[in-house]
């Protein structure tokens, strides 16, 4: 089986392979490839997917796909994976924060299971070797020679070994990137409530594509409320029932404190993006379905309320 980073370089040669068509530009800093799909380059839908699927390090399978939310037809972003810890949690999960000079950005995609250097490698499978890195960059500005050397620095590969995909929750790249993550989120809820994903066989997502914002911080807004008001995940496990009855509340957003209003307000409320309550990330609706019980669980439920205030009022 490739490795995380293998593939997801797969994925990025056939990106770059076929640039035009998938309104992305390729460009080479630092010695690094990087390819915009949305950050000065237009982007798309495709493109959108297949820089989802670079996040996951290739090991889920992405989709647009049809959908009612808020009681409007709209487009929503599916996915599902049946290596749900190393897809989403060693791969998807933007664990790395990407700084160097005045260059921020959100880091995801498998160069972290390359690099390993989060405590989260020390819990769960998915630390690799790989003569590749790939990773995915949430961010309206491509990075500069001085990021690659910092990226760089905790990797065991070269700048010509590195490939990086970049566009912000303002494109319509980076909004399916990010609406994409509704496994992803469950998972690590589940994580931070000390479950054991190992447990979690298999995991299905759905959340709507919400309108592109003219702004990040808007596009931050409406892409974390379509998951945290509108996404729905059923997840496969093998586990005692009581485990799941257990746990099984705490998992939808509606258990955090800070549930209840558009995530923009949220963030302005609190000043600060971590000091967030960090359990709010997760689906509106989650199901358990126990492989070893034969029984379901639904827990959470969705908000078309907030969703439409959050898509169509802000």
């Amino acid at each position: 089986m490739l490795t995380l980073n293998a593939a997801a370089a797969s994925v990025a040669d056939q990106l770059a392979a076929t640039a035009e068509m998938h309104r992305v530009t390729v460009h080479t800093v630092g010695g690094a490839r990087v390819i915009d799909c949305g950050a000065v380059a237009r982007g798309g839908l495709s493109a959108g997917v297949m820089l989802a699927r670079v996040c996951l390090g290739d090991r889920g399978t992405v989709e647009i796909v049809p959908g009612v939310f808020a009681e409007v037809p709209t487009a929503a972003v599916q996915v599902w994976t049946d290596d749900p810890v190393r897809a989403c949690l060693a791969s998807q999960y933007a664990g790395w924060r990407v700084k160097a000079g005045r260059f921020f950005a959100m880091g995801s995609g498998p160069m972290r299971a390359l690099a390993a250097r989060e405590e989260l490698y020390q819990q769960i499978p998915g630390k690799e070797e790989c003569v590749h890195a790939v990773g995915v960059l949430e961010a309206g500005m491509l990075p500069t020679a001085e990021v690659i050397i910092a990226i760089v620095e905790k990797l065991p590969i070269t700048a010509e070994k590195l490939t990086l995909l970049v566009a912000p929750a303002s494109s319509l790249a980076g909004s399916i990137q990010v609406v994409a993550r509704t496994v992803e989120t469950a998972m690590h809820k589940l994580h931070e409530l000390k479950f054991d994903v190992t447990q979690v066989v298999a995991g299905h997502g759905v959340a709507p594509l919400p309108p592109i914002a003219a702004d990040d911080l808007a596009a931050i807004g409406r892409t974390n409320d379509a998951i945290l008001y509108g996404g729905r995940v059923t997840l496969w496990v093998d586990c005692e029932d009581s485990v799941i009855e257990s746990i099984g509340p705490q998992v939808p957003a509606s258990a955090s404190r800070d549930y209840g209003a558009p995530f923009a307000e949220i963030f302005a409320r609190a000043g600060d993006f971590y000091q967030i309550d960090p359990l709010l990330f997760s689906p509106a609706e989650i199901s358990f379905v126990n492989l070893r019980s034969g029984r379901a669980y639904v827990y959470g439920e969705l908000n078309p309320r907030l969703l439409r205030k959050s898509f169509f009022e802000g």
